[in-house]
């Protein structure tokens, strides 16, 4: 081991998340360490020209400082020409985020984690090492790309992909492609691959086609807010109750499409297959792959693009496989099981980004989460002992 250093509080994953809770960490003024490839999954498994469907008042200040907002009437854009945010000035607006917080992040990577007496001692693909009091681990969603086994094992890896792993189409150049999936992703990828590439594109999807309609998401941010004020609102909801934020945020987030992808999918000429499911996708001696779907219809495509979205579980992140953590680590259908400042049954070891969805929320798998975790994880880590007693549970409209 080349050398380890010490910190009060390790940081994995340096997304949205993770940059979240580095501010809020210098802010307190802990010895911390943040690992990772500063905004991976937005750089490298998002195509360029995707738009954001996120509200211009989403940003990953903990600190409420230095906003997406504020950034933009920084840099003199407009709200009115910000929206649709693009990738890009989303990404710029990450590094805007950490040059202002001075924010370092050790490019090498965690290779292990390791929980022992009370400490946290991760590996690094450097070689060095790195002993933690605590760890928050911000995994994204790369780890968790759900891949229907019964529509790939007769295909070849390279005659598919999953929409996080593809985003240059250049070899999709006058090709036939099929999609699998009928949400945002899936329109989305159509939309761009047809517009750069001109492809002819087939979409096959079980339910009706979404509605093309701007998605309200004003009321998300006083749900956002109880979960900072207040650790474990969410929790303390009834199953009900639960049950009728998640329903609300599927209704904006996956039951509709926004306005401005419909006058480009209908340009692009794309197919959509709605009320389908494939059976089954096989190699053709020729080259081609044959689609058959529940209708008795036959596609002939030449790749399938898996828009089939994320299924979280932490059995799959690589750094977590050791017995001291996976022996300790409660959890449920794939999530950790989170108390009400985002700490795992390991004491010490916080997980958020999508890992807190069961717990926290939907609202945990967008960027929106962000702010509040960080608030919620830091008070945990100055205040061990911090807890819910006599706090008031407020009541949210649409909850």
């Amino acid at each position: 081991m080349v050398g380890m250093e010490r910190k009060r509080l390790l940081i994995i994953g340096a997304g949205p998340y993770g940059l979240a809770v580095a501010a809020a960490a210098k802010h307190a003024g802990l010895n911390y360490a943040l690992l990772g490839r500063p905004m991976d999954l937005w750089k490298n498994h998002m195509p360029k020209g995707l738009l954001l469907r996120s509200p211009l008042s989403w940003h990953i200040d903990p600190l409420g400082n230095h906003t997406f907002e504020s950034y933009i009437q920084n840099v003199g854009i407009s709200p009115e020409k910000a929206l649709p945010i693009p990738l890009e000035l989303f990404l710029d607006y990450a590094q805007w985020f950490q040059n202002a917080y001075r924010l370092e992040v050790q490019s090498s990577l965690a290779k292990t984690l390791e929980y022992k007496e009370g400490m946290f001692q991760v590996k690094l693909e450097d070689g060095n090492a790195i002993l933690a009091e605590n760890t928050v681990v911000t995994p994204g969603l790369t780890y968790f790309n759900n891949i229907p086994q019964e529509l790939v094992t007769d295909l070849p890896a390279e005659r598919y992909s999953h929409s996080c792993d593809l985003v240059e189409f250049d070899f999709l150049r006058e090709k036939r492609c099929l999609i699998v999936g009928g949400r945002t992703s899936a329109f989305e990828w159509a939309a761009l691959i047809t517009e750069q590439v001109s492809a002819e594109i087939h979409i096959v999807y079980r339910h009706e086609t979404p509605r093309f309609a701007r998605s309200d998401w004003a009321w998300v941010d006083p749900m956002i807010d109880c979960v900072a004020k207040v650790p474990g609102w969410f929790q303390s909801l009834s199953k009900a109750e639960q049950k009728r934020v998640r329903q609300r945020f599927w209704a904006e987030g996956r039951a509709k499409l926004e306005p401005w992808l419909e006058h480009r999918i209908e340009k692009g000429g794309v197919t959509p297959w709605p009320r389908s499911r494939v059976v089954n996708c096989v190699e053709l001696p020729n080259g081609d792959i044959q689609v058959r779907l529940d209708s008795g219809t036959t596609l002939k495509t030449d790749h399938l693009i898996l828009a089939t979205g994320y299924n979280v579980d932490v059995s799959k992140v690589p750094y977590l496989s050791s017995p001291s953590i996976v022996n300790g680590l409660r959890t449920s259908d794939g999530f950790p099981v989170l108390d009400e400042a985002f700490q795992s049954s390991i004491p010490g070891l916080f997980f958020t980004g999508p890992p807190a969805i069961r717990d926290f929320g939907p609202f945990f798998g967008f960027l929106v989460g962000s702010p509040a975790a960080a608030k919620l994880i830091i008070e945990r880590v100055l205040s061990p002992s911090a807890s819910l007693s006599g706090r008031a549970i407020p009541r949210v409209s649409g909850s």
